[in-house]
């Protein structure tokens, strides 16, 4: 493709859609040409961040609007395959779409329809394109020598509201171990090399969302957790989730040991969040611990303030719109395919099945497995 500027088409710009705009501006290639969103408000916010797009009545109007040359899906959770269903019979674009990929276990036998129907799916999970975690993902194995044991931790605050409170229910979202977890479950895989077996988990609502009602029903949305994966290579993979720990300096922490050393990483939260009078925000760490000779190495690795501006994720929505935008040009490869997408909610749905029935999930007996 040689068009100058890539046009984006978006489905759903509430807060994550409104961030995707605003790195869609900072690229020197691209833009928003046509933007899909129901909710007047989200609509009139979204136009003032692209005055330029035109406004969309529907996903086929959108698609059929000149300019579109891909779109991005932001919408809810529960509305993702079945959008990407309705543009493959539409007009098949190349799509980056939000994660979770879907979001119950029926669901999971329509993504391979997917693959043929569609010229170009990238599931975005930001995560992987935060700068201290991505220099973390290329050191580890040289740092550990092989990986044996990952840890990754996330202590943040509870789940915001959304337009329709649609974040409040399982059934929207697939549940919190997918929706707030498939990023984390995707940089197992990533970091480890290798796909999961087995998935155990506990977890539970402690503290948040007890005491709110929406048309009767109390949220049913877990707010704290352990999941324990083991993977093929042999190689084990821990993850621990606090929806009540807001007050923490750092929102997520990395960490693989091997027989050489160990690497950490250190993230901090949406800068917008972080308390006024304690001046200015935390810097990423990454700290490199080899066993011989010891002696722990701290690296900052600080993030373009532009970048951290534009969204709530370390800068990484700018890098995976920059490798998007190059795949659509054939100038690069999808780096997070549907397979990517399937596993991290698979693994996700198999921590909620386990942490509600108190067992072990084993993945191939009680999933399909992709081919």
């Amino acid at each position: 493709m040689t068009k100058s500027s890539i046009g984006y088409g978006i489905v759903g710009c509430g807060m994550m859609g409104q961030e995707h705009i605003r790195n869609i501006a900072l690229l020197p290639d691209a833009h928003v040409a046509a933007i899909f969103e129901p909710d007047p408000g989200m609509m009139a916010a979204s136009l003032g961040l692209a005055p330029d797009a035109r406004p969309a009545v529907s996903i086929a109007e959108l698609l059929a609007t000149e300019g579109v040359d891909c779109v991005l899906i932001a919408s809810p959770n529960h509305r993702h395959l079945s959008q990407l269903e309705e543009i493959a019979a539409q007009r098949p674009l190349p799509v980056l779409v939000e994660k979770p990929l879907f979001t119950a276990a029926d669901d999971e036998t329509r993504i391979a329809a997917l693959k043929a129907r569609l010229p170009l799916v990238w599931v975005a999970m930001e995560y992987r394109y935060m700068p201290p975690v991505a220099a973390f993902v290329e050191q580890a194995g040289g740092v550990t020598g092989g990986i044996r044991m990952l840890t990754i931790r996330e202590h943040r605050f509870p789940f915001l509201a959304k337009v329709g409170d649609w974040n409040r229910f399982n059934r929207n979202t697939g549940g919190t171990f997918v929706e707030k977890c498939c990023h984390f479950f995707d940089l197992m895989r990533l970091i480890l090399r290798s796909d999961p077996v087995r998935v155990m988990a506990s977890a539970g609502q402690a503290r948040n969302h007890l005491e709110e009602r929406y048309g009767g029903e109390t949220p049913d949305i877990l707010d704290h957790g352990y999941v324990l994966v083991d993977f093929a290579s042999g190689a084990r993979a821990m993850l621990e989730l606090c929806m009540f720990a807001e007050g923490s300096r750092y929102q997520e922490e990395l960490c693989a040991i091997g027989g050489s050393g160990k690497i950490e990483c250190r993230v901090p939260g949406p800068g917008r969040f972080w308390p006024r009078h304690l001046g200015a925000a935390p810097v990423s760490e990454l700290i490199v611990s080899p066993r011989n000779p010891p002696g722990p190495r701290l690296l900052e690795i600080p993030v373009d303030v532009r970048l951290l501006e534009a969204g709530d994720h370390n800068g990484s929505t700018y890098f995976e719109h920059l490798r998007f935008v190059a795949a659509v040009r054939g100038q690069g490869n999808v780096e997070v395919t549907l397979q990517d997408g399937w596993w991290a909610v698979v693994m996700g749905l198999a921590a909620q099945r386990s942490a509600r029935e108190g067992r072990a999930v084993d993945l191939a007996s009680e999933f399909a497995m992709p081919d």
